[in-house]
């Protein structure tokens, strides 16, 4: 048997911050305000993880973080969209590369804004005569 306790919520919180501080150089705002709250924190965190970080991926890093430098994009996440290109260079992403990924960002954004728009346009005014 082992001794070995079981880590308690906030020490796993704690651990958690410890290895983003490593990994980014600093601890992102939004999970320094969410590790108030340990049961809503680790969760996310372990979900970001899953989503970024593991090795079971099929999709290779840079591509992973292709898509979230895509996704901040679409978002207007500014300090998302600064952590992720930083990734993405890290992984070996082009300059070339990561201007197509915002731009795809942007474009799905767009599209979003028109087809909500769009149909407004058309419920209120009607076809055209």
């Amino acid at each position: 048997m082992s001794d070995k306790r079981k880590e308690t919520p906030e020490e796993q919180t704690q651990r958690i911050m410890s290895n983003m501080e490593k990994m980014f150089g600093f601890v992102p705002t939004i999970y320094e305000i969410m590790s108030e709250r340990p049961d809503i924190f680790n969760p996310s965190a372990h979900l970001g993880n899953a989503l970024m970080e593991s090795r079971k991926l099929t999709l290779d890093k840079k591509t992973v973080y292709l898509c979230a430098v895509s996704a901040a994009a679409s978002q207007s996440g500014e300090h998302c969209l600064r952590v992720q290109i930083r990734h993405a260079l890290d992984e070996g992403a082009s300059r070339e590369e990561i201007m197509e990924a915002v731009m795809i960002g942007c474009y799905m954004t767009m599209t979003k804004a028109q087809s909500y728009a769009l149909r407004i346009y058309r419920e209120e005014l009607g076809e055209p005569e």
